[in-house]
């Protein structure tokens, strides 16, 4: 039986948050351990240029997040784990879509199509102003991603679903010029993934600067959720959980029987300040023995860096002839052999 390769990208531009691990890294993690399941997981730390222009972050970044996986118990053994801007070939591929892609074809990528609108409302007489080319084409490095592996699955949030259908477009176009090289990729949504709410009752975006990062050291954990917005309802009148940011966390981290017992004690009334203690002691159990591991990690870089080299051997042992095939289609290669 073929393995299903499955593969997920994880921008380097910030400290992983509750909201990262419920939506993307928890289930990701499960799937490493899944013996039917090839499973590549990257750093996309070319993909952060876009919008990042701060190198130490960046960099910083890279280290929060690899730390982070590895933490939670990544299967690297199964599982692919590698920093995208150590695969050259991805970059080389990026140029080989780049040729069979037409522009019109990337007018209609939504996240270029948004800046464009912002300007138009602002009154700019430049519909471009301020859009790079890394804004413009990121649509065909993803593509490149995700072919340069072939990978069958490629699970993402629902507003991604975009770009797995650009990168399919493309390597159909791609095959249809020089040959069946791509598998048509997949995208994968889950109906129940959890998408929290952050402090301020917004989605957890790191956008809105509403985050709780997940291995954040106790004290400062117990701030932040103290600072999660409520309404002003009085310990003694029944609250409605699922309009509640507090409930909606706990629900992600506890068991079907847990959350039935916590659903039962808004209908008595149960005070903020007592949910907001409850939530903190869950949590900080939840996640204590994997953020002790997370610690002495960013203590240990050199070992990351060896995870993150081993990862990236076994990626280029599919990306190297992968793309010598590549060349060799569009009938880029040596005259004599």
């Amino acid at each position: 039986m073929t393995k299903a390769t499955v593969l997920t990208g994880i921008t380097t531009t910030g400290t992983p948050h509750l909201g990262n691990y419920v939506g993307a890294i928890r289930p990701a993690i499960s799937a490493s351990k899944d013996p039917n399941v090839s499973p590549f997981y990257f750093l996309a730390d070319y993909h952060a240029l876009i919008k990042c222009q701060e190198p130490e972050r960046v960099r910083q970044s890279s280290l929060e997040i690899a730390a982070t996986w590895l933490a939670l118990g990544l299967d690297t053994s199964n599982a692919v784990f590698y920093r995208q801007s150590d695969v050259p070939e991805i970059m080389e591929l990026t140029w080989l879509l780049t040729c069979v892609t037409s522009k019109g074809f990337m007018n209609r990528a939504h996240a270029y199509k948004a800046a464009v609108a912002e300007n138009e409302q602002s009154g700019e007489n430049d519909p471009d102003k301020g859009i790079t080319m890394g804004l413009f084409s990121y649509p065909i490095l993803m593509a490149a991603d995700i072919l340069m592996f072939n990978a069958h699955k490629v699970p993402v949030g629902k507003d991604q679903i975009q770009h797995i259908e650009m990168a399919r477009d493309i390597a159909g176009r791609f095959n249809h010029i020089y040959g069946e090289h791509f598998v048509i990729p997949e995208a994968v949504t889950s109906e129940n993934a959890a998408t929290l709410a952050g402090m301020d009752g917004r989605k957890m975006s790191k956008s809105y600067n509403n985050t709780i990062p997940l291995f954040e050291p106790e004290k400062k954990l117990k701030k932040l959720i103290n600072k999660i917005k409520t309404n002003s309802l009085e310990p003694g009148e029944p609250k409605d959980p699922d309009t509640c940011t507090l409930f909606g966390i706990y629900q992600a981290f506890a068991s079907a029987q847990e959350v039935g017992v916590i659903r039962q004690r808004y209908a008595e009334g149960i005070g903020w300040g007592e949910m907001k203690s409850v939530l903190f002691e869950y949590i900080n159990e939840h996640i204590a023995p994997s953020r002790e591991r997370y610690e002495a990690l960013l203590q240990a870089p050199h070992h990351i860096e060896e995870q993150l080299q081993e990862g990236a051997e076994k990626a280029r042992a599919v990306s190297v002839p992968f793309m010598k095939e590549l060349r060799k289609a569009v009938g880029i290669s040596k005259i004599t052999a």
